[in-house]
């Protein structure tokens, strides 16, 4: 195969924060509904915060993680995985308890 591969990644460390929460269990947080309320609803009194796909919807919390990229060979798109770990390595990009890599995007040229 002809072509090239550009592979996107970032580095994993064991700290990362990677959390997904329901917008029916931030709701049913009284903290929560309190700043909602002070901020959206100031001077009202009796107010009820409600949502209609509350069971659907979420909300993703995780650590930023900058992007890293590198051009590959279509050949070598078995070995991606072991190419990317070889490129974090040789650019030192691997810390104390950051030693994984994940996979983000993968574009041919």
């Amino acid at each position: 195969m002809d072509g090239k591969i550009l592979v996107s990644y970032k580095i994993l460390c064991k700290s990362d924060l990677n959390k997904t929460i329901k917008i029916e269990d931030l709701l049913s947080n009284e903290k929560v509904l309190k700043i909602i309320k002070s901020e959206f609803a100031k001077g009202f009194r009796n107010i009820d915060v409600l949502s209609s796909y509350a069971q659907e919807c979420s909300i993703k919390i995780e650590t930023q993680k900058v992007l890293h990229q590198f051009e590959v060979e279509k050949n070598d798109f078995a070995d991606i995985l072991v190419l990317a770990e070889e490129h974090a390595s040789t650019n030192k990009l691997f810390k104390k308890d950051c030693e994984r890599v994940e996979l983000i995007n993968l574009e041919t040229l």
